[in-house]
C-alpha cells in the first residue's frame, strides 16, 4: 500500500536549476555540529569515498548502507559538501549519510523511503526507524514498512512454494514448516531483525506485525492507528485459516 507523507520542505525550482560550481576547492569553515559528529552511510547512490573532497577525485570504495562513521573534516567542492571521515579514511559526499548532528536529516531520509522501492526501500524505512525513535514521521514509516514487509511475505510464499523440493522435504521426514523457516531467501530479512510467521495450513509466510502493534500501543492518537489495527486484525485472521483441500 503506497501511503503519502506531508511535508512542508521541497526543492525549489531555483535550487533545481542550479548550476554546476566550478570555483576551485575551498577549506569549509567549521561547523560544530558536522565536525566530531558520527553519521550512517545511508544513500549508496552517492557513498563513494574518495582520496580527495572532489567529484573528480580517486575513488577508493563504494561505502555499504548501514556504516557508521565519525565525521573529522568538512569542505566545500564541485558544488556539494564533503566530510572527510576517520575510518575508512576517506571524503565522502555529506548528502550521503545521515544522522542527528544535521538539521533537516530526519526529513530528508523519510522522503527517501519514500521515494525507493523493493528492498532498498525496505533496507531506508529499517535504517530510519533505527535512527529516529521519537520521530513524528514514525507512525506512517511504521505503516508503510509493516505494508511492504506483508507484501515481501507474499512473494516468499510464493518463491518457496516452487524452489522448495517437496519429494525432497517428504524423504527426509523433517517438518514442513522448519523448511520453510529455513528458506534461504529470509536471510536478507533476517538481518534487518525482521520476523515472519508461518501457517503450516496454507504454506504462507506473514510479518509478524511488530510494526502496526507499535502504532497501536505507542501511538493511539495518530491518524494510523485504526488502519495499523486493521493490519492486526487480519494478520490474526491469515494465521487462524485452514486449507480447505479437497480428499
Amino acid at each position: 500500500m503506497s501511503l503519502a507523507l506531508v511535508f512542508v520542505c521541497f526543492f525549489s525550482a531555483e535550487a533545481q536549476k542550479r548550476k554546476p560550481v566550478t570555483n576551485p576547492l575551498r577549506s569549509a569553515p567549521p561547523r560544530v555540529r558536522d565536525v566530531g559528529s558520527k553519521a550512517v552511510v545511508i544513500d549508496e547512490t552517492l557513498s563513494v569515498l574518495r582520496m580527495r573532497p572532489s567529484l573528480f577525485a580517486e575513488p577508493i570504495q563504494r561505502m555499504r548502507r548501514g556504516r557508521h562513521v565519525q565525521i573529522v573534516a568538512a569542505a566545500d567542492a564541485d558544488g556539494v559538501r564533503f566530510y572527510k571521515v576517520a575510518a575508512p579514511p576517506g571524503w565522502v559526499q555529506s548528502d550521503a549519510v545521515f544522522g542527528k548532528f544535521r538539521t533537516g536529516d530526519e526529513e530528508r531520509l523519510a522522503r527517501l523511503v519514500q521515494a525507493a522501492d523493493g528492498f532498498e526501500q525496505i533496507e531506508l524505512a529499517s535504517a530510519f526507524l533505527e535512527m529516529y525513535p521519537s520521530s513524528r514521521f514514525r507512525p506512517p514509516i511504521l505503516l508503510l514498512y509493516g505494508d511492504l514487509l506483508e507484501d515481501a511475505a507474499a512473494k516468499l510464499s510464493r518463491d518457496a512454494g516452487t524452489r522448495l523440493n517437496r519429494r525432497e522435504m517428504a524423504a527426509t521426514g523433517a517438518p514442513l514448516h522448519s523448511y520453510y523457516l529455513n528458506f534461504n531467501m529470509l536471510d536478507r530479512y533476517r538481518r534487518l531483525g525482521v520476523t515472519f510467521l508461518f501457517n503450516s495450513s496454507t504454506r504462507t509466510f506473514h510479518y509478524n506485525g511488530a510494526s502496526w502493534r507499535e502504532i497501536v500501543h505507542k501511538f493511539p492518537a495518530a491518524t494510523e492507528t485504526g488502519e495499523a489495527q486493521k493490519r492486526l486484525d487480519s494478520l490474526r485472521d491469515k494465521l487462524e485459516r485452514q486449507t480447505t483441500a479437497s480428499s
